[in-house]
């Protein structure tokens, strides 16, 4: 039987590698997808969602900047489900208010709009905030996408480019440009793992925790929240170490309903719905908004999420083996930063200048 030969194989279609996958074809190259699941239904869909420049480590920040712009391309698309809300990010106390000023700058510094708000305008903005808050910070640029979606159409243009998907065929093992199906066939070409969660049962080498986060979404409530919402505490949480965590964040979406999230645990790996922390998350959204404990609840869910050692993604090649690529381990930013992790692999992979520098998430930094 002959081995199909490939210019990049690319392991999972999740919203990274979907984009890689896009993005590869959209330059000429023959491609191929391996996905053994539902294109876009592991970690993709347990995300919100929510295209964010989150100030805190500065490459961080820098990836997410060269892909914001990316996003636009998004916009008109049906699909996509695309909602350009901006982003509230609410100072509670003190020290949070003081700090407005620097993050605000940050963001500018950075090339993305931003704008300080006191406490009248932060209650213009959205009435239905908790009394006694201090203000906030307005991005109006920011948006929402229904990623499940985006990537199954990413998958379907780089389909139309030329690429061939083999759907319901998991990767075994990897051997010298070569990648070994579980049907025992063999597909040729320099590699690509996008497996998200799964990258050990490839890449070994590379450490990554899991971290299991909680949603829920409401009925449709048109106009009761105009922006996405999110304590100015949020990046705390999401880039702490703590076992567990809460944190509020509410978003509209285009459906006129409301998804809350977010919660955060190192040490869960069942799937199921813990009541606890569901509870918990709640309580911390209703102290900031108390008008969501009126709202009609339709389901929650759970789902877990990748997390390297320093919460940067690994993108680049695979130190001592040849032809093998990584882009996996984005936590919760991989929907926002997906078309500009695509795009800086590509270049690396065709050897041309990135247009942001690499080295902070080459994966030599901490491969084993």
């Amino acid at each position: 039987m002959s081995t199909p030969c490939f210019d990049l194989i690319v392991i999972g279609a999740g919203i990274v590698g979907a984009s890689c996958a896009a993005a590869a074809a959209d330059a000429g190259l023959r491609v191929a997808i391996v996905e053994p699941g539902p294109i876009g239904g592991g970690v993709t869909a347990a995300g919100m969602g929510h295209l964010v420049a989150m100030v805190g480590n500065p490459a961080e920040l820098a990836l997410a900047q060269y892909s914001l712009g990316f996003w636009d391309n998004w916009a008109d698309r049906p699909e996509a489900e695309f909602g350009r809300c901006g982003t509230l990010w609410v100072a509670r106390g003190e020290t949070d208010a003081a700090s407005l000023a620097t993050q605000v700058q940050r963001l500018r510094d950075a090339g993305i709009s931003a704008e300080t708000v006191d406490a009248t305008g932060l209650y213009q903005l959205e009435p239905e905030l908790a009394p006694g808050l201090y203000g906030g910070m307005l991005v109006p640029h920011d948006a929402v996408v229904y990623a499940p979606r985006v990537t199954r159409a990413l998958v379907q243009d780089a389909q139309a480019r030329g690429a061939q998907l083999f759907s319901g065929r998991s990767a075994k093992k990897l051997a010298p440009r070569q990648v070994i199906l579980d049907d025992g066939s063999r597909l040729s070409g320099p590699v690509l793992v996008a497996t998200g969660n799964a990258l050990a049962e490839l890449l070994p080498q590379l450490p990554l925790r899991q971290r299991k986060g909680h949603l829920l979404i409401t009925d449709r409530y048109p106009g009761w929240l105009r922006h996405q919402v999110l304590e100015m505490g949020y990046a705390d949480s999401a880039h702490g170490d703590a076992d567990s965590s809460v944190a509020f964040n509410v978003q509209p979406r285009p459906t006129g309903q409301l998804l809350i999230g977010s919660s955060r645990e190192f040490s869960a790996t069942d799937s199921a719905v813990s009541p606890t922390m569901l509870r918990r998350m709640l309580e911390r959204a209703f102290d900031y908004m108390p008008g969501l404990r009126d709202l009609q609840a339709l389901r929650s869910w759970t789902g877990f999420r990748p997390c390297t050692p320093d919460g940067l993604p690994y993108l680049g090649a695979v130190p001592e083996l040849p032809d093998v690529w990584v882009a996996a381990g984005h936590e919760g930013l991989g929907v926002t930063t997906a078309p500009g992790s695509a795009l800086l692999l590509l270049d690396l992979i065709l050897q041309r200048t990135p247009a942001i520098d690499p080295t902070p998430y080459a994966p030599s930094r901490v491969a084993a």
